[in-house]
């Protein structure tokens, strides 16, 4: 029965991924409903500390964007771009892992995109080179961000199970894995496919007046763009707000209250300066608090809490009911070879295409085996696999930008831009990531 359980878990998940978005929440929502009236499981409780920290986070980026500060640090990276413009290829990956790590969400990518596509194209080099590796650089920074809602579950977990693990100890290993695997595929997508002028598909839109005339003409940039004072210092604010949160978590006596035993949690810590520097940049830069839902980072934000909402509530449910009975069998062949655990994360994200959902699904599963903070915490790049199945927005988009045609969705729909790259960057991250975990912690 627990089987025929799962295999409908599943069906929920996959009915709501065609969806996507609010789609996979709400649609999670009927899974959880079947699964307490018909199967009868008791349910868990909703994932309420993950969803507060995506909404204050989401909700001072989006004030950073409302502010003109998304636009000044485009700005930076443009002006970096285009001043190397040989080494997009390797730039425009860590331009786009930056601003992940910085903004804790990857849909700042959208932006920067076409600004990668376009230098290269000028440049006669392949775009999909550059495209591609930046769109999976760009959810690879998302394990790596001290701000992200999957590293802030981790840390709300396991430090409460081992007080010597913090922000820094999870940060000091997802960092530079992370920062290894985007570099190794960087380096390969320097090489990879047929030159610009030898591709195909590229010849054969050159043909096309149409096409031709779009791939000539179009010039994709934000530096003719003068941006108000209010833009820089919205993004100093920012960036001050990280400072405060790492040396917050550096420094546990900062956040004792007097009286008390024990320090605030970083999950809490996190959502109070996201909410305050927030605060501060609308009052600095006397941005119009109406501007502020309208971006997309508030959208797609938003929209990413819900689905978490119903994914990981109905998930949840289900392996708590089922993991006393499967535990035994799980639990040695894991122990015996690690990297299964890592591959039921990817398979996992796959699914649900969101890795803060698949960290609040598994990692309760892994602890509940018994297994090891520093194994999961090594292999935590793993769950990143949304870019198998290219249905991911950023993936779409980035085949969109690209007017040439080199980054694209295969004839045998699996043969895509993002297969290799995705792959060569997260079975890096988990090797680089395990072999410093059993070092660091």
């Amino acid at each position: 029965m627990l089987y025929i359980q799962f295999l409908f878990l599943l069906l929920m998940l996959y009915i709501g991924s065609r969806y996507g978005g609010i789609g996979l929440g709400v649609v999670s929502g009927i899974g959880l409903a079947i699964e307490v009236f018909v199967f009868q499981m008791p349910p868990t409780s909703p994932p309420v500390t993950v969803m507060l920290i995506i909404m204050a986070v989401v909700t001072c980026a989006s004030v950073l964007e409302a502010a003109g500060g998304l636009k000044y640090m485009l700005q930076l990276a443009e002006r970096l771009l285009r001043s190397n413009p040989r080494l997009v290829t390797i730039l425009g990956p860590l331009v786009t892992y930056t601003m992940t790590f910085m903004l804790g969400t990857g849909h700042a990518v959208y932006s920067v995109m076409p600004i990668i596509g376009d230098v290269a194209l000028k440049n006669h080099i392949r775009p999909e080179r550059p495209m591609a590796a930046a769109s999976v650089a760009s959810q690879m920074g998302i394990t790596a961000s001290p701000i992200s809602a999957a590293v802030v579950y981790y840390l709300s977990q396991l430090a409460d199970l081992n007080a010597d693990i913090t922000l820094l100890s999870i940060l000091s290993v997802t960092i530079p894995a992370t920062l290894t695997g985007v570099i190794a595929m960087s380096l390969y997508s320097m090489r990879r496919g047929a030159e610009l002028e030898d591709d195909p598909e590229y010849q054969k839109r050159m043909q096309d007046p149409t096409w031709r005339k779009k791939i000539e003409e179009t010039t994709a940039t934000t530096l003719n763009e003068t941006l108000p004072g209010s833009a820089r210092q919205s993004v100093i604010l920012f960036v001050l707000a990280l400072v405060t949160i790492v040396v917050i978590a550096m420094f546990p006596e900062i956040r004792t209250i007097a009286g008390s035993e024990k320090p605030i949690k970083m999950s809490v810590i996190i959502q109070m300066m996201m909410l305050a520097f927030g605060g501060l940049i609308l009052l600095v830069t006397k941005t119009n608090a109406s501007k502020v839902p309208e971006g997309v980072v508030f959208k797609s934000g938003m929209v990413a809490a819900i689905a978490i909402f119903g994914i990981a509530w109905m998930s949840d449910t289900y392996f708590k009911f089922a993991l006393p009975s499967f535990k035994a069998g799980i639990v040695e062949m894991v122990q015996t070879y690690p990297w299964t655990f890592a591959l039921a994360m990817f398979i996992v994200s796959v699914v649900v295409n969101s890795q803060a959902a698949t960290c609040r699904m598994m990692l309760p599963v892994a602890l509940g085996m018994g297994l090891s903070p520093a194994l999961v915490i090594g292999i935590m790049p793993s769950c990143y696999g949304y870019f198998f199945i290219p249905n991911y927005p950023s993936d779409i988009a980035t085949c969109t930008f690209d007017t040439t045609g080199t980054t694209r969705i295969g004839k045998y729909y699996f043969n895509h831009s993002f297969m290799v790259p995705g792959l060569i960057g997260v079975i890096i991250a988990c090797a680089v990531g395990y072999t410093l975990a059993q070092i660091l912690i």
